[in-house]
Protein backbone atom coordinates (compact mmCIF):
# COMPACT_ATOMS: atom_id res chain seq x y z
CA UNK A 1 0.00 0.00 0.00
CA UNK A 2 1.39 3.40 -1.00
CA UNK A 3 1.62 6.38 1.31
CA UNK A 4 -0.75 8.33 -0.90
CA UNK A 5 -3.50 5.74 -0.37
CA UNK A 6 -3.81 6.46 3.36
CA UNK A 7 -6.29 8.92 4.84
CA UNK A 8 -5.28 12.43 5.86
CA UNK A 9 -5.69 11.69 9.56
CA UNK A 10 -3.39 8.68 9.35
CA UNK A 11 -0.73 10.65 7.46
CA UNK A 12 -1.00 13.54 9.90
CA UNK A 13 -0.60 11.17 12.84
CA UNK A 14 2.45 9.53 11.25
CA UNK A 15 3.92 12.93 10.45
CA UNK A 16 3.58 13.88 14.10
CA UNK A 17 5.15 10.63 15.30
CA UNK A 18 8.12 10.89 12.92
CA UNK A 19 8.61 14.55 13.77
CA UNK A 20 8.42 14.21 17.55
CA UNK A 21 10.75 11.20 17.49
CA UNK A 22 13.27 13.20 15.46
CA UNK A 23 13.02 16.16 17.83
CA UNK A 24 13.49 13.94 20.91
CA UNK A 25 16.53 12.21 19.37
CA UNK A 26 17.99 15.58 18.42
CA UNK A 27 17.52 16.87 21.95
CA UNK A 28 19.15 13.74 23.38
CA UNK A 29 22.11 14.33 21.11
CA UNK A 30 22.39 17.98 22.15
CA UNK A 31 22.14 17.14 25.84
CA UNK A 32 24.77 14.42 25.53
CA UNK A 33 27.07 16.80 23.68
CA UNK A 34 26.76 19.38 26.46
CA UNK A 35 26.88 17.13 29.53
CA UNK A 36 28.95 14.18 28.21
CA UNK A 37 26.71 11.51 29.79
CA UNK A 38 27.81 8.84 27.31
CA UNK A 39 31.18 8.83 25.54
CA UNK A 40 29.84 8.01 22.10
CA UNK A 41 29.86 9.80 18.75
CA UNK A 42 26.64 11.72 18.19
CA UNK A 43 26.92 11.99 14.40
CA UNK A 44 24.75 8.96 13.57
CA UNK A 45 22.11 10.03 16.09
CA UNK A 46 22.04 13.52 14.59
CA UNK A 47 21.59 12.00 11.14
CA UNK A 48 18.69 9.82 12.24
CA UNK A 49 17.06 12.77 14.02
CA UNK A 50 17.30 14.99 10.94
CA UNK A 51 16.05 12.20 8.67
CA UNK A 52 13.00 11.57 10.87
CA UNK A 53 12.18 15.26 10.92
CA UNK A 54 12.47 15.44 7.13
CA UNK A 55 10.15 12.46 6.76
CA UNK A 56 7.61 14.09 9.06
CA UNK A 57 7.89 17.35 7.16
CA UNK A 58 7.44 15.63 3.81
CA UNK A 59 4.34 13.80 5.03
CA UNK A 60 2.79 17.09 6.19
CA UNK A 61 3.53 18.65 2.80
CA UNK A 62 2.02 15.58 1.11
CA UNK A 63 -1.20 16.23 3.02
CA UNK A 64 -1.23 19.89 1.98
CA UNK A 65 -0.87 18.98 -1.69
CA UNK A 66 -4.06 16.91 -1.66
CA UNK A 67 -7.27 18.29 -3.07
CA UNK A 68 -10.56 18.66 -1.23
CA UNK A 69 -9.18 18.91 2.30
CA UNK A 70 -11.28 20.01 5.22
CA UNK A 71 -10.19 23.26 6.80
CA UNK A 72 -9.38 21.49 10.09
CA UNK A 73 -6.95 19.05 8.45
CA UNK A 74 -5.42 21.84 6.38
CA UNK A 75 -4.76 23.99 9.46
CA UNK A 76 -3.24 21.05 11.35
CA UNK A 77 -0.96 20.26 8.42
CA UNK A 78 0.14 23.91 8.16
CA UNK A 79 0.99 23.96 11.86
CA UNK A 80 2.90 20.70 11.48
CA UNK A 81 4.93 22.12 8.57
CA UNK A 82 5.75 25.24 10.59
CA UNK A 83 6.78 23.36 13.73
CA UNK A 84 8.85 20.74 11.93
CA UNK A 85 10.46 23.35 9.70
CA UNK A 86 11.56 25.43 12.69
CA UNK A 87 12.73 22.32 14.54
CA UNK A 88 14.72 21.13 11.54
CA UNK A 89 16.30 24.56 11.11
CA UNK A 90 17.20 24.66 14.81
CA UNK A 91 18.92 21.28 14.74
CA UNK A 92 20.77 22.05 11.53
CA UNK A 93 22.10 25.30 12.99
CA UNK A 94 23.24 23.62 16.22
CA UNK A 95 25.48 21.12 14.40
Amino acid sequence: MKWTDHSENTLLQRSFLFGITGIVLGMLSLLNTQFQVVQAPMGPLNGVALALQLIGLSLAVLILRRRKLTSEIKEKAKKMVLILGVGLLFFILTL
